[in-house]
Parts: structure tokens; C-alpha cells; sequence
């Protein structure tokens, strides 16, 4: 399957890849709109979603209400009403620019998990190779780059509603990126310094910041998380701000927006924005978990290299050899930990109230800037100390 793959024309491969893109991101973006509803029924006490069924399925006994109690139809029921429900055009909108501004939000949100690795498998050799769509040695700068443009879709949506709250929340979001951007940024520079040591050859690709939390010893196998626990903070707080997840979410604060730069959209056209927003949610889910949580390591100082082997001594068995076994293990385990953060998402939105706008902005130039500044100054003078004792 691999070779055939392989001999495919490239424009055939990446039309597959696309297309590949399109039918995960799509059905995970649903899937996580259904969570969220669950996940805040949880934390509020409440059932949530729990009375859609396809009928055939109710006839089951015990079994077809215990998927109408999970709430799992709801996520075709929302699908069927994006689809058909009637998408309405104001007159006072400019339609053009009205019509692009959804179109526009998901470009970045299913460009840049092309360059996120999602797992990875063994080679002949016994080296790890990452699982990624396109393999560059400037990821980072890559979902960086193409994700902060994003906001051109919310400034695009709010200023073709010809309307005063979508424009306001459009003016929001643009203020609320850049000034988040410039402190997530430098959270990561130390981890790279400490990745791209002198004489190395100079990367900034997510699948190297695996490598380097998966080496021997114990400063070697120890996820970035320990090592740089305020980087992480900020990157993390970064991450809520640039996904406008609440309690930073100014560009759609309902209490004093109405609903912000969306407030005139509406069925298909409203459920793009909102998959580009969970995709980005799930991509920035991944990256945290690939510079900080050890990608698809299992458990600190325990790669998943040093896995697969006990696992081939315990049974055995030439099973867990397999590349295709690896791949899918180190799938699943990137995955828990992806839904893991998820969960944080979701769990903080339905805990924590929303900051005012004044706020925001102070904790993005006060707060958090000079604290990434600072951080990166520290981490610049120790990992120096360190690498010219090395």
C-alpha cells in the first residue's frame, strides 16, 4: 500500500493528503462541539445533550439508550442542520467579502496540522520517524506563520457585516492576537536553544523537540514541561488568547458583543468559523504536546522506542516490532494526550469568567511579555553556563 502510495504523482498525493485533512479535521471539529456541550453538563451538574437517536437504533434494548444518553446522535443532528438549514445573506452586508471571511478562517486551521506530526514509527535501523503530512525543518515557524493569519478572516468577517458589534469584535480580535503572538513566540525560544546546541545543525521542527525529550539520561528523557515549566505557562495562556477560547474571548464576548465578528452569520457559514476555531484548538493541543508533554512518549524518560521493546521482550512476539503496530501506538498515545488538553480547554471555559477587554490587553503587555522576556533572558544565560561546561 505504502509503495503504490509512493509512486503516485505528487499532485495526486498531496490532492490525497487534502483530502485526508479535510475529512479528519471536519469530523473532529463536530465531535468537539458535541464535548463541549457534555463536558460543561458535567461540570454544571446538568444531562446535556441526551435525546437525539436514529430510530432503528432506539429499538435495541439497553444499548440504544445508552447511546442516546451519551449524546453521540447530536453530532449528525448539528451536522444535518449546518447542511440544510437556510443560509441567509443580509442586504446591508458587502457579499463578496461576507461570503469569503468563513472560507478564509479555515485555510490556516487545515493548512498548518500539515506540518504537525501526529506520531511516528521505527525504521530497520531502529531510528524514529515522525508521521507528518510535510516533514520541513521549519514546523514551528511554519504554524506560526500561517496560523496568525487567521485573523484576517475574523477582521474580514466583522468589517463586511457593515454592522457596529461584528466590527467591534473584529477590532478585538486583531488587538487580542497581536499582542499575544509576540509572549508565545518567546516562550519557545528556549526550548530550540536548548534543542539547536552549538555545532548541531540548526532546526525548528516539532518532530526534534520529541528527539530531545526521548534521549538517555535524566536530563535527556525528561519532558520540557519540567524543564521549562514557565514557558509552558506562557505559551499555554498564549494559546487560550490566540484560539479566542474563553476567558479570553473578546472578538465574540456575548455579554457586551452580542456575538462579536460572527453576529450576522449563520447556518454553514457559522459553522466554519467555529470548525476552524475547535482545528485550531486541536493543532495548538498538538504543539503544546509536542515541545512540552513529550509528543508521543508515553511517560517521562520513557520513549517510545524503550516501549515498543519491552513490550516485543514481554510477549515475545515480533508483533510489537511492526512499524504499522508503532505508528498506531504512537498515534493513540499523541491522541489521549491531545484529548487530555482538550478536555483542559473546555474545562476551563465552563470555570473560569471572562476578563474584561482592558484586562486582557494588560495581562498580554504587563503580565505576560515581561514575564516571556525575562524567562527567555534566564533560559539564554543557564543553557549558555551549561553548554560551555559541556
Amino acid at each position: 500500500m505504502v509503495d503504490f502510495y509512493l509512486q503516485l504523482h505528487p499532485f495526486v498525493q498531496g490532492l490525497l493528503k487534502g483530502l485526508a485533512v479535510i475529512l479528519v479535521i471536519f469530523p473532529l471539529g463536530g465531535v468537539c462541539s458535541m464535548a463541549e456541550r457534555k463536558v460543561s453538563a458535567w461540570i454544571q451538574d446538568r444531562p446535556g445533550p441526551n435525546r437525539a437517536i436514529v430510530p432503528w437504533i432506539a429499538w435495541i434494548p439497553f444499548f440504544g439508550k445508552f447511546l442516546q444518553r451519551l449524546g453521540l446522535f447530536h453530532v449528525m443532528a448539528d451536522g444535518g442542520k449546518m447542511l440544510f438549514k437556510e443560509d441567509s445573506l443580509p442586504d446591508h452586508v458587502n457579499k463578496f467579502y461576507f461570503v469569503l471571511a468563513p472560507i478564509v478562517a479555515m485555510i490556516p486551521a487545515l493548512t498548518t496540522v500539515t506540518v504537525v506530526p501526529f506520531g511516528a514509527y521505527l525504521d530497520p535501523a531502529g531510528r524514529v520517524i515522525p508521521l507528518v503530512l510535510a516533514n520541513v525543518d521549519v514546523g514551528l515557524l511554519a504554524v506560526f506563520a500561517v496560523a496568525s493569519l487567521g485573523v484576517y478572516s475574523l477582521i474580514l468577517a466583522g468589517w463586511a457585516s457593515n454592522s457596529k458589534y461584528p466590527f467591534l469584535g473584529s477590532v478585538r480580535a486583531s488587538a487580542q492576537l497581536i499582542s499575544y503572538e509576540l509572549s508565545m513566540t518567546l516562550s519557545v525560544i528556549p526550548v530550540f536553544l536548548w534543542i539547536n546546541a552549538p555545532g548541531a545543525e540548526g532546526t525548528m521542527g516539532l518532530g526534534k523537540a520529541v528527539e530531545f525529550q526521548s534521549l538517555p539520561g535524566f536530563w535527556g528523557g525528561m519532558w520540557f514541561i519540567f524543564l521549562m515549566p514557565v514557558s509552558a505557562f506562557i505559551f499555554l495562556t498564549s494559546l487560550f488568547a490566540e484560539t479566542n477560547r474563553q476567558p479570553f474571548d473578546m472578538p465574540e464576548s456575548e455579554a457586551d458583543l452580542v456575538g462579536g465578528f460572527h453576529t450576522e452569520y449563520g447556518a454553514f457559514k457559522w459553522g466554519l468559523f467555529f470548525v476552524a476555531e475547535y482545528a485550531n484548538m486541536i493543532i495548538g493541543s498538538g504543539v503544546f504536546i509536542l515541545l512540552f508533554f513529550g509528543g508521543w512518549n508515553p511517560l517521562p524518560w520513557i520513549p517510545i522506542a524503550d516501549l515498543v521493546g519491552w513490550l516485543h521482550h514481554l510477549t515475545g512476539s515480533a508483533f510489537w516490532a511492526n512499524p504499522f503496530v508503532v505508528g498506531l501506538l504512537s498515534i493513540l498515545i499523541f491522541f489521549a494526550k491531545v484529548i487530555f488538553m482538550i478536555f483542559v480547554f473546555m474545562w476551563v471555559r465552563w470555570t473560569v469568567p471572562r476578563f474584561r477587554y482592558d484586562q486582557v490587553m494588560e495581562i498580554g503587555w504587563k503580565k505576560l511579555l515581561p514575564l516571556a522576556i525575562a524567562n527567555l533572558l534566564a533560559y539564554a544565560v543557564g543553557i549558555a553556563i551549561v553548554q560551555m561546561k559541556g
